[in-house]
């Protein structure tokens, strides 16, 4: 799904990951981290699509925001097991969207 964010500006935070073999308790965390992202002030969506190559994008109304939940305990817990057990790597890029434009197909 597409996340409905406001006009921007806003922020944007892209993780894309590579995991291992090792899927032990993975989903049930990732699920857990949406609901526990969607409580945190200043958090506006996300996307999130998954093959080889894992992408999700986070969106945030401010840099504040974004750090706030970096520093989530729950979150840093995760992503501590991330990199002990499920990443084989990963990249995160925070990003300020200054500009967006879309399409959506009427229902006939």
């Amino acid at each position: 799904m597409i996340a409905k964010t406001p006009k921007p500006p806003y922020y944007a935070v892209i993780f894309t990951s590579i995991r291992t073999n090792n899927t032990n308790n993975y989903l049930e965390t990732a699920k857990r981290m949406e609901e526990l992202a969607k409580l945190q002030e200043g958090y506006l969506g996300i996307e999130s699509a998954r093959e080889e190559l894992g992408i999700t994008v986070s969106y945030w109304d401010s840099l504040g925001a974004i750090l706030n939940w970096k520093n989530n305990i729950e979150h840093t817990i995760a992503r501590e097991k991330g990199t002990e057990i499920w990443y084989e790597s990963y990249h995160v890029r925070i990003c300020k969207v200054v500009r967006e434009y879309g399409f959506k197909k009427e229902s006939d």
